[in-house]
């Protein structure tokens, strides 16, 4: 996936947003947080108006939409709406243990 931006080195945040979206400002704020303190981890944020390519290949209907990659750039995790902390923390989490232990990806909601 071509985000215009490099991948974390364990883990992406990925957050379509868009100008006027007033929940993608609290989104944008809560992941370069979990950013911030999970080590690997980096948050691109992408304007869904000028990537529609990622858009429809993402299927995003609605911003913010998250997606988290891993290390890879495999998409493992996707959900729409604005997250809270701790199931950003949680997904990642989950993601970050079932490559670890397995190197396999599970692709449920957060």
């Amino acid at each position: 996936m071509d985000l215009g931006a490099p991948l974390g080195e364990r883990a992406t945040l990925v957050h379509f947003s868009t100008a006027f979206c007033q929940p993608c400002r609290a989104t944008r704020r809560v992941l370069a947080e979990v950013a911030a303190i999970v080590p690997g981890v980096r948050h691109v944020e992408v304007d869904a108006e000028s990537r529609l390519d990622l858009v429809h290949a993402h299927e995003v209907t609605k911003t913010p939409t998250v997606l988290v990659l891993d290390s890879a750039g495999n998409v493992v995790k996707k959900a729409s709406g604005q997250p809270r902390k701790a199931d950003v923390i949680a997904a990642l989490a989950l993601t970050l243990d079932s490559v670890s232990q397995s190197g396999s990806q599970q692709s449920d909601g957060m």
